[in-house]
Order: C-alpha cells, then sequence, then structure tokens
C-alpha cells in the first residue's frame, strides 16, 4: 500500500469525521438547551429532534464506506492506527475512529432511537421526580434504560464483564475487574482515614450556611473563573438542575452551576469543577480542530482536570489566601468573623453526607464506589430497579455509614442514569486518582507554582496543563497520557499521599 493511497483515504475520514463532529454539536446544543432554557412542555419535540440527530450522526459513523475508507488507511483490528508509514496524528486519528467505527457498527439504528427517546424522556422525567422525591414515576423510564444498556453491551459483546463493553465507552480500555481492583484498594485505604477524622475535633463550617445571595455568588465565581484563564470569548456560564460542561464547538463550550442560597459550597465549587473541564475542551491543539481528537482521551482524564480545579487548587490554602479577602467583601455580613484558615479549614471539612457533589474529597470516592456496585449489579441483573432504592440505602450504609432518608437524596439525585450513561461513574474516581499524579509531577516541574497561586496567579498551572495534557485531545490513549507526563501508569498511591497529607494538618490525624 503506497503512503500516498494511505493519505487519500485519511483525508476523506477527516471530512466526513467533520460532518459527524457538526452533527455530534447540534445534538449538544439541543441537550444544553433542555437543561437550561426549554420549557418542560416542549420535551416530546425536543426527544423527537434529539434522535433524529444522533441516529444521523450514527448511520454516517457506521456507514460501510468508512469501513472501506480505513482498510485502505491500513487499519485493522490488529494495527487500529493503520499505515506505519502515516504521521502520528493521522495514525492517533485513524485509531480512534477505527474504535468508533467498530463500535457503532455493532449498534443498529434502532437501538439508537430508541435509546435517545428513552433517554430524551427519562432526563425530563428525572428532573420532576427528583424534585418530588418520587422513584416511582422515575422507576419505569430506568426500567427502559438498564435494559436497553443490556441490549447494547450484548451488541458491542466483551469478553469478562457485561459492564466492560459499557465501562468501554467512557473509559476506553479500562476493564470492570481493574476498576473493581482500585476502588477495593481505595475502600481498604480510606475507610481507616476517614474513621480516624471522625474520631477527631470536627472543623466548624456553620457559617458556610449563613445568607450567600445567588446573585452575588455568580459574580464572585465569574471573577474566579476569569483567574483560571476560562475564555468568555469562547464559554458562558449557566444555571441547571445538575451541574454540567457541553462542548456545542470549539469555540463553544458552556458551564453550569446550581446555587443554594444557604450553602456557600455548592455554587462556587461546582463553577470551579466545571472549568476545569471547560478549559481542557477549551485547549486542544489547533491541529484536532473539528476532528474527533478535539476530546478528551476519556472521562477519567477529563475529570482529572475538574478535580484537580476544584481541589488541589480551589481548596488550597495558596488559593484561599489571594481571594478570601475578595470574597469577604463579596459577603461582609456572613464572612466578617471568619479568618482565611478558619475558611480554608471549613471547605475541607470531612463529614459523609448523602450528596455525591457535594461530597468532600475524602468521601467522594466511596460515593463512586456505591454507584459503581449498583451499576454492575443492575447491568449483570443481580438486582432489579425496584430494588435500587434499598440497595443504594444498604450501600451508603456499609461504605459511608449514613442512610438517606428520602430517594432525592439517594438514588434520584445524579442525571446520569436518566440519560443512559451507565459506565460513566468510575471516571469520577479514576480522575481524583490522574489528579494527584498530575499534581505531584507539576510540583516537581514548577516547583514554586502554589507561591504563584497565592499571588492570584493560576496561569503557571494552567500553562503547565496546556502542555502536558491538554493540547492532545484525544490523541493518546489514558494510559499512554499518564505514562509520558508522570514516567508511570495509573498509581493509587499518589491521591493516598495527597489525602494523609492535606488532612493531617487540618484534622489530628
Amino acid at each position: 500500500m503506497s503512503t500516498e493511497h494511505a493519505q487519500g483515504a485519511v483525508e476523506e475520514l477527516r471530512q466526513r469525521d467533520k460532518e459527524i463532529q457538526v452533527l455530534s454539536h447540534v445534538a449538544a446544543t439541543l441537550s444544553w438547551d433542555q437543561e437550561t432554557y426549554m420549557p418542560e412542555g416542549a420535551i416530546d419535540e425536543r426527544s423527537e429532534q434529539l434522535s433524529a440527530i444522533q441516529t444521523l450522526a450514527h448511520q454516517r459513523l457506521s456507514d460501510p464506506a468508512v469501513g472501506e475508507l480505513l482498510a485502505r488507511a491500513g487499519a485493522a483490528f490488529e494495527n487500529p492506527g493503520g499505515s506505519a508509514l502515516l504521521p502520528d496524528a493521522d495514525r492517533a486519528f485513524l485509531r480512534q475512529l477505527y474504535r468508533q467505527h467498530t463500535r457503532s457498527t455493532r449498534i443498529p439504528e434502532d437501538l439508537v432511537k430508541r435509546m435517545s427517546a428513552a433517554t430524551s424522556r427519562g432526563q425530563s422525567v428525572w428532573s420532576r421526580a427528583r424534585r418530588e422525591n418520587d422513584f416511582s414515576a422515575f422507576e419505569p423510564h430506568l426500567s427502559a434504560i438498564v435494559d436497553l444498556n443490556i441490549e447494547m453491551a450484548e451488541r458491542l459483546g466483551y469478553e469478562e464483564n457485561r459492564y466492560d463493553a459499557l465501562l468501554d465507552e467512557y473509559e476506553p480500555w479500562m476493564k470492570t475487574a481493574r476498576v473493581d481492583e482500585v476502588f477495593t484498594g481505595l475502600r481498604e485505604e480510606l475507610v481507616p482515614i476517614v474513621s480516624a477524622i471522625a474520631a477527631s475535633k470536627q472543623v466548624d463550617d456553620s457559617f458556610l450556611h449563613r445568607s450567600y445571595p445567588p446573585a452575588l455568588q455568580e459574580d464572585f465565581g465569574k471573577v474566579v473563573l476569569e483567574k483560571m484563564g476560562f475564555d468568555w470569548m469562547r464559554g458562558r456560564l449557566d444555571v441547571s438542575a445538575h451541574p454540567f460542561t457541553e462542548n456545542l464547538g470549539r469555540d463553544d463550550i458552556r458551564i453550569t452551576t446550581r446555587y443554594s442560597p444557604n450553602f456557600f459550597n455548592s455554587g462556587t465549587f461546582a463553577i470551579i469543577h466545571e472549568a476545569g473541564h471547560a478549559l481542557y475542551e477549551q485547549g486542544f491543539d489547533e491541529v484536532h480542530r473539528g476532528s474527533l481528537l478535539a476530546s478528551g482521551t476519556s472521562l477519567g482524564i477529563h475529570e482529572s482536570q475538574s478535580r484537580f480545579w476544584e481541589n488541589v487548587i480551589g481548596r488550597s490554602l495558596p488559593f484561599w489566601s489571594y481571594f478570601y479577602p475578595r470574597l469577604q467583601e463579596t459577603f461582609p455580613q456572613a464572612l466578617r468573623d471568619v479568618t482565611v484558615e478558619q475558611f480554608y479549614r471549613a471547605v475541607n471539612r470531612v463529614e459523609p453526607s448523602h450528596i455525591r457533589v457535594e461530597a468532600d474529597e475524602v468521601t467522594y470516592s466511596l460515593h463512586i464506589i456505591l454507584r459503581f456496585r449498583l451499576e454492575t449489579a443492575l447491568l449483570n441483573q443481580k438486582i432489579s430497579v425496584a430494588d435500587v432504592p434499598d440497595a443504594w440505602r444498604a450501600e451508603s450504609e456499609a461504605l459511608l455509614g449514613i442512610t438517606p432518608e428520602t430517594d432525592a437524596d439517594g438514588p434520584l439525585q445524579d442525571i446520569h442514569w436518566s440519560m443512559g450513561a451507565m459506565g460513566y461513574f468510575p471516571t469520577y474516581a479514576l480522575g481524583n486518582l490522574y489528579a494527584a499524579q498530575f499534581a505531584r509531577q507539576l510540583s516537581r516541574d514548577v516547583p514554586d507554582y502554589t507561591d504563584e497561586v497565592a499571588q492570584g496567579n493560576l496561569t503557571p498551572a494552567l500553562q503547565w496543563l496546556r502542555t502536558n495534557i491538554h493540547r492532545h485531545g484525544g490523541a493518546k490513549s489514558a494510559t499512554e497520557l499518564c505514562t509520558d507526563v508522570t514516567g508511570e501508569a495509573l498509581n493509587p498511591s499518589y491521591f493516598i499521599d495527597y489525602i494523609r497529607n492535606k488532612y493531617s494538618g487540618i484534622y489530628d490525624i
């Protein structure tokens, strides 16, 4: 096969992929609107719109002509990157496209339509069910979504565990057995730490529950976003029932948050968290524009960016050394009698709680382990959807030592299942691990970066991320990226070391 022959196939594939990405961004725009401004009565037609767009994208991706072009470029099961004579950028593109095309050809168009319709309706019902604490209203929709996920896993195929087929969508090449191994180790390390903290004097965070008007929270959040390097010409901030980040295009990255007038943490830390995702999306190398490589390499890596900014930076003492005086000016009544040290300790308070998105970074991974256990049980048909509320309460008691009184604080709290995103949750805990490992390398490469943070200069940290992580987009796998950046594959010990070092200074452990 000549290089010219292979290169011609690559160029045609890039044009086809560009159309697929446009369709994906159209669907993302419709989804973003549904979660922010769309009137509730529009859900049926919106479901039809999303189904139509997603079906078109699936048709383009699964087109046999794509398979023929991949073959012309030398891409095959044993060599998805194609001809060794092609440039590295083209081989990375082919590897990702081959994987996506192969998965798409195993999913019939009818299943795509049924999943799209079920999740669009499911999200609308979930939002109402969560507000009204009515799991029974959501139960039939969740049952349908679980059944569709099982059907999808069977179509995709797997070697060891049905869950593998769905996990691979969000964390490519990761296996359920490896996640279970990592989570078992995390549980064994974290539970004693949580117990030791529980035996220590608890941090006072009562002042975080004073009056924090949402409009002022938004003003402060925008100041933080500006300092973080968020590009307002290519992004915006809105409100939704569940904070999220959506890529509507290379130059259109939307983030959302939700505010509690009597709990400071909800709005600001969600903004910082989602901005971490957005900065990643805004930082892909220009060479990837308009292609499938203009995306995070895995959701675990994507989550590492949000958790790095939210916790490693956003909950650090250097960060608040700079921002706290400005926060006091914004909320003088709520914080007039609170020192920066007290505030730092308060926003790092460790206490088992029901809501994942508001959990502290020590117990957070236990929330993910809970969801991972339920998802694998549902997908492997060891429990039914009707069992979920009771199973959730049992797992919560076992892992966190607390039992939710309402389903709104239990299985209805997250949007993911209504989206059909089963296999997604493990990436959150994996993100914690990657974030700690990247942070350790950052401290080696830029030893004074925390001094810069204390001066309000977040640019050195962002530049390091841009150079080492963001620009690559999906050109490297998560393992390749982690190994290239830190010299080793994912190593959970960095996260445990980070937790021990940080919280030994906050609690007497």
